[in-house]
């Protein structure tokens, strides 16, 4: 069964810097399209951050110059650095891996003024 773990969550303060991790198992992940959602509360699930299998990237308008996705194929591992965090960052990060959509728990990230 296919398996996908987020982690690197928290609380930080505003302007801070997160790196969340997805790791993948079960999956010919090098094969597949990841991408970062999130959800605030409230909110619906939004694309934050795309990486093709041949590396690829796009980036939600809103996240631009501040967020990078990145993966290492080699040990089936996604990344999201987030550096300069607002507020409005604030929700449950989950990684996707696609096709088929499989979905990982989500990560809470927390951004506070």
């Amino acid at each position: 069964q296919v398996q996908l773990v987020e982690s690197g969550g928290g609380l930080v303060q505003a302007g801070g810097s997160l790196r969340l991790s997805c790791a993948a198992s079960r999956i010919l992940f090098s094969a597949k399209i990841m991408t970062w959602y999130r959800q605030a509360p409230g909110k619906q699930r939004e694309k934050v951050a795309l990486i093709t299998s041949s590396g690829g990237t796009n980036y939600a308008d809103s996240v631009k110059g501040r967020f990078t996705i990145s993966r290492d194929n080699a040990k089936n591992m996604g990344y999201l650095q987030m550096n300069s965090l607002k507020p409005e960052d604030t929700a449950v990060y989950y990684c996707n891996v696609s096709p088929p959509p499989y979905w990982g728990q989500g990560t809470q990230v927390t951004v506070s003024s």
